[in-house]
């Protein structure tokens, strides 16, 4: 039986010039967000507010996780000039901070990392006072990969846990759970700010959840994102249940109790959502202790 959706998750978008001006730039500079791609429901407000999330090496994955709307398949061919379009967007669109995500490419030797260096290069090149985060698969625990694109010193590196382990042979084929913290705790050792995204919703137990963010913390992220699961069709894993926002505050109290600094927790919360404003909150933190303790 389908559950019905609460009013809590129901929007309302008005169309704005910024958002149109979004959609053209996206579609004259042949470029793909997760946004449209992966049905974020809240590619409506952050398109109205001019900003949008790329998605980089094409838009279908070689994994077919039981949560998520990106077709899956063969795919196609990297394109050497996708950063330079991509960093043209960003100037266009102005933007301060700069979230980038790609599909799973196990079909390539480097997962793809090669692409993400040259992306945060061009970004750099033509923003060079704009942030970036970069949302990562995780290479298929390739950590030379990994170096690669942490050489190019993003300021954000994402990697989402996206569940409790004993859910991920359920919804997550082909991803491992350790191997998604080796990636964090990597990026973490090497000196950047950490951050990770938990989906809820899908049948997980508040006692996996506590333990998962104990996980989290102890690899040493620095922001967690939480927001609920939403069936992007039939096909896919179902909503086992739709939590009610107070839930979410205290699941942000305990997973900061649990030593994780930053915790944005909502039903429609994702991982990139408002991610400037909480990245310069976070770095302002860091700023401020490394002040205290000169």
């Amino acid at each position: 039986m389908r559950l019905i959706k609460p009013h809590w998750l129901k929007q309302k978008i008005s169309a704005t010039p910024e958002g149109k001006e979004v959609r053209r730039l996206l579609r004259d500079l042949r470029l793909n967000t997760v946004c449209r791609e992966a049905g974020c429901p809240n590619r409506g407000s952050c398109f109205a507010e001019g900003t949008a999330t790329f998605l980089i090496l094409g838009s279908v994955c070689t994994r077919k996780c039981r949560f998520c709307n990106i077709a899956s398949g063969i795919p196609e061919p990297v394109e050497p000039d996708e950063p330079e379009r991509l960093a043209k967007a960003a100037v266009g669109m102005n933007l301060k901070h700069v979230v980038v995500t790609s599909v799973t490419r196990d079909d390539l030797p480097d997962g793809g990392s090669a692409q993400f260096a040259k992306t945060i290069r061009e970004l750099k090149k033509r923003l060079p006072a704009a942030s970036v985060e970069v949302l990562i698969p995780d290479f298929a625990g390739n950590e030379t990969a990994l170096d690669l694109v942490l050489s190019e010193s993003p300021e954000v590196l994402n990697h989402n846990i996206e569940t409790i382990p004993e859910l991920y042979s359920d919804i997550r084929p082909g991803a491992d759970y350790n191997r998604s913290l080796s990636v964090l705790r990597h990026s973490m050792e090497s000196g950047f700010i950490t951050k990770s995204g938990l989906m809820v919703g899908l049948g997980e137990t508040r006692d996996a959840l506590s333990s998962t963010f104990d996980d989290l913390a102890a690899v040493g992220i620095k922001i967690l994102t939480i927001g609920q699961y939403l069936a992007p069709s039939p096909d896919h894993f179902p909503v086992a249940r739709y939590i009610p926002p107070e839930e979410f505050e205290e699941m942000a109290v305990e997973a900061e109790r649990a030593g994780i600094g930053a915790v944005v927790a909502a039903p429609l919360v994702r991982s990139s959502y408002h991610a400037g404003v909480v990245f310069n909150n976070v770095a302002g933190t860091q700023n401020s202790k490394h002040a205290e303790s000169a």
